[in-house]
């Protein structure tokens, strides 16, 4: 559903560069289910014309940017998370009426 171009703008990853492209469209397959759980909502049911609204789509890019640039499950820096990002996002359409019981980030 995320076109590798797109991805590869968003990471300001010149488009010659094609070593990592298998990898890049691994993390956007997980991005798409990722999201499709975090909401609630089968994706293609919330296609408009064929594409998907723009805040899930941007935050499927956070997500691959994050998956991208942090390969491990440990962090030696302090960081911060970025206010109104990913979670903000996705609450525009969450499907709050399912109840769910899942458990970790999801």
């Amino acid at each position: 559903m995320i076109d590798l171009a797109l991805i590869k703008k968003h990471l300001n990853i010149d488009s010659g560069f094609t070593a990592d492209d298998s990898y890049l469209s691994s993390l956007a397959d997980v991005a798409q289910q990722v999201v499709q759980s975090h909401i609630d909502h089968d994706l293609s049911d919330l296609e408009e014309g064929g594409a998907l609204p723009a805040p899930l789509l941007q935050a499927m890019l956070l997500f691959v940017g994050n998956m991208y640039a942090n390969r491990e499950s440990v962090a030696y820096a302090n960081t911060q998370e970025v206010p109104f990002a990913y979670d903000y996002l996705l609450s525009l359409f969450k499907d709050y009426s399912k109840k769910t019981e899942k458990g970790g980030i999801f």
